[in-house]
């Protein structure tokens, strides 16, 4: 692994600063959550947006890299409830979906509004982040603050490329690593380093996708706390198990068929109701088209999906309840260069 300097940070700035991408640019929340046909008792949503709820982003942050990096594009963010107010964690990048992002945070007080956090809250520092830190997870469990994020690192000339071949998934120039790092405040953090080893995901695991509660609460299953995998890993679909969400043990385990529908592109969040999980996740349909839509599961079963629905949020940082309604946040729908979260809420 190439290590983190100044020179390999503002190399890769300069990089994201050229990045563009026509698909991504032009991803609307709404095309995936607003209108559900024939939606199931079972499905979480419809959404709708809550303009009263929305989060814009002044100014720019210093940068602790020292390298002049700014952002452009705020978005992929995760919410979680503490005494009343919203605690929200964002991945802000140089343009929309480029590498080289970091995470910020800011909060919501009923009747004052937002106030933006002491940002950025994690940016590179390690070397398996020197292109950058990525789409915060945020998770309560056991009394603490587990915050699960992405870090970027580029493959090409390191001994990892060729120890841990993915015939599976094939890989591109950057590798992509789930890290952790605990609070006890949701202010401080301390980062623990690498959530998933690299003989699991083969230099690529995107998205630790833990069941919870309406309150952002890690959900224990039969015992456990799962950690559903669905992008990378050489192809495979894996699950890890977990007592005190530091410490994991994976293994391939199938639990997701979306063959009806088309192809499988990422687990984005999982919910517990009553004795019900339900995943929802990202797909490309049969047309080739984006997609959205939840998968049902017992919890004396939970890798055995009993029913499908086309529809989803996307909520790649989780659900939660809010004054009674089911909540999450996303910036795909910001215009170009306006650094904007919407905060999307269920219909019902």
């Amino acid at each position: 692994m190439h290590p983190l300097s100044t020179a390999a940070l503002q190399d890769g700035l300069d990089r994201a600063l050229r990045h563009t991408n026509a698909t991504t640019d032009a991803l609307s929340t709404d095309q995936f959550s607003a209108n559900w046909d024939d939606s199931p008792e079972w499905a979480v949503g419809p959404f709708r947006k809550d303009p009263a709820l929305t989060f814009k982003l002044a100014g720019q942050w210093p940068d602790p890299t020292g390298i002049g990096w700014a952002s452009s594009s705020i978005f992929n963010p995760s919410l979680i409830e503490r005494d009343g107010r919203l605690h929200l964690f964002y991945r802000a990048s140089p343009k929309k979906e480029s590498l080289e992002s970091r995470i910020g945070t800011a909060v919501y007080t009923p009747g004052q509004g937002w106030a933006d956090g002491d940002n950025p809250v994690v940016y590179p520092t390690l070397d398996n982040e020197l292109l950058g830190v990525e789409d915060p997870k945020v998770y309560s469990a056991n009394g603490r603050y587990y915050l699960f994020y992405n870090g970027i690192w580029p493959l090409e000339g390191t001994a990892e490329a060729d120890k841990y071949p993915s015939p599976g998934w094939p890989l591109g120039e950057v590798g992509c690593d789930i890290n952790v790092a605990v609070s006890d405040d949701l202010i401080h953090w301390e980062k623990r380093g690498l959530a998933v080893p690299h003989e699991v995901s083969h230099l690529w695991a995107k998205g630790a996708v833990i069941p919870t509660d309406s309150t952002g609460e890690a959900v224990k299953i039969g015992g456990e706390y799962l950690m559903f995998l669905s992008e990378g890993c050489d192809g495979k679909f894996v699950v890890g198990r977990s007592r005190d969400m530091e410490q994991w043990d994976f293994a391939e385990q199938p639990y997701l068929d979306v063959s009806s529908l088309g192809s499988l592109h990422e687990v984005a969040c999982a919910v517990v109701v009553g004795d019900q999980l339900v995943l929802d996740f990202f797909y490309g349909d049969r047309d080739g088209k984006f997609a959205a839509a939840q998968a049902l599961y017992s919890l004396d079963d939970p890798f055995t999906q009993t029913a499908l629905h086309r529809g989803g949020s996307l909520a790649w940082g989780g659900l939660i309840r809010y004054e009674g309604r089911w909540t999450f946040a996303q910036g795909w729908d910001a215009p170009a260069g306006e650094r904007e979260l919407y905060l999307y809420r269920s219909e019902h």
